[in-house]
């Protein structure tokens, strides 16, 4: 299953794929590059593909639990101060999506949707500690009843030219959903409270929608 962001990208690409192999087959003699050229069109074909799927996922949502928003590796866990929206002192988490993981934005939490603003900006790799305030980005704060907000920023990397944002100020919106896409290669920071408990590490590859990230101190208490 493709996302919906990248249909047209796989249907062009799958199309002009077929034709350059064809072309490659009746009009270039020489069996090795002939051979070598449809190859490389064939895996570029599949990279594409791969990037835009978007598996379904069942999630178990939980009040108690912020999610994953993405696939990738967290390469962040820090108290910073956030200034967009907060304006004191919040735990940053950030994953990095590489371009073979999925790029589908999933929401980490339930609740009603506070802010959401798109930023232009930079195209600095994802990586990079200012990607956070200098890169194109968009940031969504969803309100929840146990968190209060949380806000959740896509960053785009220097491969990435386009965010999509699905959250619209005043939306119910539901753990694990569709939340928007970023195209090739990209980053998420979650800002969270600072009295919630973070359940990952650093370099620990998570599951968008299935990895929790953070948990409520008075759940850990319990268990």
């Amino acid at each position: 299953m493709f996302h919906k962001e990248g249909q047209r990208i796989v249907l062009a690409s799958f199309f002009i794929c077929c034709s350059i192999i064809l072309l490659a087959h009746f009009f270039i003699e020489l069996p090795l590059i002939k051979i070598s050229l449809q190859i490389t069109v064939l895996l570029l074909l599949v990279l594409i593909l791969q990037f835009f799927r978007n598996p379904k996922r069942i999630v178990k949502r939980d009040f108690d639990d912020i999610l994953s928003p993405v696939d990738g590796k967290v390469v962040v866990i820090e108290e910073v101060e956030e200034t967009e929206y907060f304006h004191d002192r919040r735990i940053q988490v950030s994953v990095f999506m590489s371009p073979i993981n999925v790029h589908v934005t999933r929401y980490p939490v339930s609740g009603v949707v506070n802010y959401s603003k798109y930023h232009p900006g930079k195209y600095l790799v994802a990586w990079h500690p200012k990607s956070s305030e200098l890169n194109e980005r968009t940031s969504v704060v969803v309100h929840t009843p146990k968190f209060g907000d949380i806000l959740y920023r896509q960053i785009a990397g220097a491969m990435a030219r386009r965010i999509v944002n699905y959250a619209e100020v005043g939306e119910h919106v539901h753990q694990g959903e569709d939340a928007g896409f970023i195209k090739f290669g990209s980053r998420v920071d979650l800002f969270l409270p600072l009295d919630c408990g973070i359940t990952v590490k650093l370099n620990q590859n998570v599951i968008g929608a299935k990895t929790c990230i953070a948990t409520a101190l008075d759940k850990n208490e319990e268990n």
